[in-house]
């Protein structure tokens, strides 16, 4: 037998077994063709009331699943009952591979683009809404150490269900209750010119 098969066999397994645990980007989850009847094959998603999970950070997504599976800080008609079924090692490979993939770029309607860019780099000082920019930084990145989410490219008719729901108190996966007391002090009108703003933005 070859001196070399053995070693690198090991060595292989142990690859797979490290890809595995990690999350595999390479390789398209099998429970990911559920996910694409709503989202998308590749997590850009043309219905407009779903979100887009392409370039989604990793962590965000897990976060998010864990906490519609658990329902008690966000629930869904249609998610709940499908992260119920996911384990661990199925969240972790799902938001590996969605978050590799690339998200597709939207547009911003431009009756919103003032208003909006206005509220999500300055806020409105006077109702005391803060700038989205502080958490999502300025080309709607996010910060993923924070646990901030990507909003770039995002639909604007997902956005402002998100931002109704935090307003409503629907959903509460936000730590010390930012988005709640963010969407709270936002007018219907405010909260559809940002969503506008951040559909058109391009993550950098």
């Amino acid at each position: 037998m070859n001196k070399w098969i053995l070693p690198l066999s090991i060595a292989l397994a142990v690859s797979a077994g490290m890809a595995l645990a990690a999350g595999n980007a390479e390789a398209e989850p099998a429970k990911a063709a559920v996910c694409a009847g709503c989202h998308g094959q590749d997590g850009n998603s043309v219905n407009p009331a779903w979100p887009k999970l392409a370039g989604q950070h990793e962590s965000y997504i897990v976060a998010q699943l864990k906490a519609l599976k658990a329902g008690k800080t966000r629930t869904d008609p249609l998610m709940s009952a499908q992260a119920a079924t996911l384990s661990e090692q199925d969240m972790t490979e799902l938001a590996a591979y969605y978050s590799s993939q690339t998200r597709s770029l939207g547009t911003t309607a431009p009756e919103k683009l003032e208003k909006g860019e206005k509220l999500y780099r300055g806020g409105n000082p006077a109702s005391g809404v803060a700038a989205c920019i502080g958490c999502h930084g300025p080309a709607g990145s996010g910060n993923p150490s924070a646990g901030f989410p990507s909003l770039a490219g995002q639909h604007a008719t997902y956005v402002i269900k998100a931002l109704n729901d935090f307003k409503d108190s629907k959903r509460t996966t936000d730590p010390n209750h930012m988005m709640r007391d963010v969407a709270g002090k936002m007018s219907a009108n405010e909260i559809a010119a940002v969503a506008q703003y951040v559909q058109g933005l391009r993550a950098r």
